[in-house]
């Protein structure tokens, strides 16, 4: 079955969708993500979600691509389209198309968003009671983690160095030791 994915106003088969090379988020990983899990066919903790995605846009000051209600509406939709029980929706805002330039754009650009969903089924009760292994490193990817940017080559190679340990993940730990996030 055909995944569909929501690029910038069209519902589209997403093995056709297709961003503007020159968008700041392909260009300069200038954007915000969010990931929401899906069970049951509901988006957990989505006014959570929807609250960082705000903050998150606001401190990078990218103005939304549309109101939370409907992008709400549209992580819906793309749920029941792509007949998704248990599974991800990954959201992604970006400043733009633009012509390459590190300053934001001086003309008014209006911010992308993609949304896509897949299915992912709830690990078994034996995986939950098994456990995960993982690895810890020292957080260094920079000093604002209430950001979710779409600049995850920290989170890549982190991931990559716990697959390379025989592990399933990496959690980025404080100086105090404390888990900060995990690498996927």
């Amino acid at each position: 079955m055909s995944r569909i994915a929501y690029v910038n106003g069209s519902y589209v088969l997403q093995s056709d969708a297709a961003v503007n090379v020159e968008d700041r988020g392909y260009q300069l990983a200038d954007g915000v993500y969010e990931v929401i899990a899906v069970c049951d066919r509901g988006l957990v903790d989505c006014d959570a979600h929807m609250d960082r995605l705000q903050r998150s846009l606001a401190s990078m000051r990218i103005t939304p691509p549309s109101s939370r209600a409907n992008i709400v509406r549209v992580m819906e939709r793309i749920v029941r389209r792509n007949h998704i029980r248990a599974g991800l929706i990954y959201l992604q805002v970006t400043r733009g198309v633009a012509p390459r330039n590190h300053a934001f754009p001086t003309d008014e650009v209006e911010s992308s968003l993609v949304i896509t969903g897949k299915h992912r089924p709830a690990p078994s009760e034996e995986a939950v009671a098994r456990g995960a292994r993982i690895i810890t490193l020292l957080d260094t990817r920079w000093s604002r983690p209430d950001i979710k940017t779409i600049s995850l080559l920290p989170n890549v190679l982190a991931k990559q160095q716990a697959v390379e340990a025989g592990a399933f993940e990496t959690w980025f730990t404080d100086e105090k030791g404390l888990v900060t996030e995990g690498s996927s």
